[in-house]
């Protein structure tokens, strides 16, 4: 099972605008969505049902169920499973909060192991300090899933480069 974090509500340090129109919009901005976030939920929405062929996916934001649903018919996805941890320890359990209570991406993976489901890796990027000039958020964090989830065009878990043909 992949878990991504989404940060909703986003980084208090986050000053981006936030939506424009709908009920999402009449929020503060400290309680909107993370705009980078957004952006790669719209992406995942559209590869939800293919990636669901061989990966338990899930999203989980902090926000309460009501505002996520509300935001989910506002962008129009169909696809993603939205969970939301308000009221329970999980977005910190799992480093998708920060020790002052700031949320922050984060990506997990658990596998089952027999009857149990364990925590098998974690995007620990984001926490990890960043050469000079390189900005945290912008670390690669799902590339390692394509190869430990065989996620490659032909199923044989090796690189999408070696799959492309340029002519």
């Amino acid at each position: 099972m992949v878990i991504y974090s989404y940060m909703f509500p986003r980084h208090p340090g986050d000053k981006r605008p936030g939506p424009k129109v709908g009920r999402t919009a009449q929020l503060k901005l400290e309680e909107g969505p993370c705009p980078s976030c957004t952006a790669l939920l719209d992406q995942l929405d559209g590869a939800a049902e293919h990636v669901a062929q061989r990966v338990n996916f899930a999203v989980v934001a902090r926000a309460p169920l009501s505002r996520l649903l509300t935001f989910t018919e506002e962008r129009g996805w169909r696809r993603l499973r939205l969970l939301s941890s308000a009221g329970n320890t999980y977005s910190r359990d799992y480093l998708g909060e920060a020790a002052d209570g700031a949320a922050m991406p984060m990506l997990n993976v658990f596998r089952r192991d027999g009857e149990e489901i364990r925590h098998f890796w974690g995007s620990e990027m984001l926490y990890a300090p960043t050469d000079p000039g390189q900005d945290p958020r912008h670390v690669g964090t799902l590339e390692p899933l394509w190869n430990i989830f065989d996620l490659t065009p032909d199923g044989r878990g090796t690189d999408w480069d070696e799959q492309l043909s340029y002519s």
